[in-house]
């Protein structure tokens, strides 16, 4: 009756959508909903019409979620979101790269960064939202000195800078961003400039502060390999991004044995903080942004709650944190303390295989 009750609470509209790896025991896209009053997620149904829907990308306007399949072939699906259900539209599309790891919309098209490939696809959109094909591939070169996770280009995001005028490209294999941007005339993505990273730290995932605007400001680039945060300079009108600093987001009290393997950053919507989640010490930490954007500094951190924590979600009110524990096959949310950004634990709900969270 519970489950029921908070069910029926969701009427405000809020449902978060949570991919998962159906080869790891995941149920595919459940759709879980919102209870409004304390933000407990209760699944209602799911959906398991795509392989491994590692990486979702929900379009509020369009009420349209994309979401990826991390195999190979990768491909991508659209569906139609509405009071808790989601209905196809049309069948997945190829995206022309084994492996897509992430996925985002901008110009009009469908982006995905593909893993396995080394490459970043871009794909048009029909009238009514869905992918369609053929993608336009561009595929990326080189390598770095890991001699296991770094021996070709490994594609791990592409996002839109603030301004809708670039694309930055993280790819974890060659210790790079690369800025792209699409062609007007074919949509495809064409490489503007290539930012260098640290040799071996193994860049995974970015975000851009949120004072950041059509001019540039601050991005933030978590690195897989060394867990740390690189804090850099965006030029939007160069397409231009420049490392400024980097900051340890793991301490010397990592037990014997286990290696650190940060996989996303989350900057809170007013910019005073930013967490990182990491997995191996399965921690969240939080860092202060108080004394400017480009001076960020680590304050606290807590468990996750689960294990291998590989994504990070806050809510619109900024006042809860969710993290989707891939290992562990569930999803933590935290309360936000409104003075620190520190995190306390407020509760948990069960998804096997959990690898993504979006809300309504």
């Amino acid at each position: 009756m519970e489950q029921a009750d908070r069910a029926a609470r969701a009427g405000d509209g809020r449902w978060a959508y949570i991919g998962s790896f159906t080869s790891g025991g995941g149920r595919g896209i459940t759709v879980a909903a919102v209870d409004p009053a304390d933000g407990a997620l209760t699944p209602v149904t799911t959906v398991n019409s795509l392989p491994d829907p590692s990486c979702l990308a929900l379009v509020r306007d369009t009420g349209v979620l994309y979401a990826v399949s991390d195999a190979d072939p990768g491909r991508a699906a659209a569906f139609r979101t509405g009071d808790g259900r989601l209905a196809p539209l049309g069948a997945p599309v190829d995206v022309g790269g084994a492996g897509p790891a992430y996925l985002s919309v901008a110009g009009g098209r469908l982006l995905t960064a593909n893993y396995g490939a080394g490459s970043v696809s871009s794909l048009p959109l029909g009238s009514d939202g869905g992918p369609a094909g053929p993608p336009a591939v561009l595929r990326h070169g080189g390598s770095g000195p890991d001699p296991e996770r770094q021996t070709g280009p490994h594609a791990h995001q592409v996002l839109p800078d603030p301004g809708g005028r670039w694309l930055l490209c993280v790819d974890l294999g060659t210790d790079s961003v690369r800025v792209c941007a699409l062609d007007p005339d074919s949509g495809a993505p064409r490489l503007h400039e290539e930012t260098a990273l640290r040799a071996g730290s193994g860049p995974r995932h970015l975000a851009f502060h949120p004072d950041t605007g059509p001019d540039g400001g601050v991005v933030y680039v978590l690195h897989e390999l060394m867990p740390q945060l690189t804090v850099c300079h965006w030029d939007a009108r160069a397409g231009r991004l420049r490392p400024v600093s980097e900051i340890a987001v793991v301490g010397d009290d990592v037990p014997e044995g286990v290696r650190a393997y940060p996989s996303v950053v989350l900057v809170a919507s007013d910019g005073r903080f930013a967490w990182a989640a990491v997995r191996g010490t399965n921690r969240i930490v939080t860092l202060s942004l108080e004394d400017g954007a480009e001076r960020p500094r680590v304050t606290g951190e807590v468990s996750c709650g689960g294990e291998w924590p590989r994504d990070l979600v806050a809510d619109d009110s900024g006042r809860r944190l969710y993290v989707v524990n891939e290992w562990s096959g569930d999803i933590t949310w935290f309360a936000v303390d409104p003075d620190d950004g520190r995190l306390r634990p407020a509760g948990a709900v069960e998804v096997p295989a959990a690898a993504c969270l979006v809300f309504s």
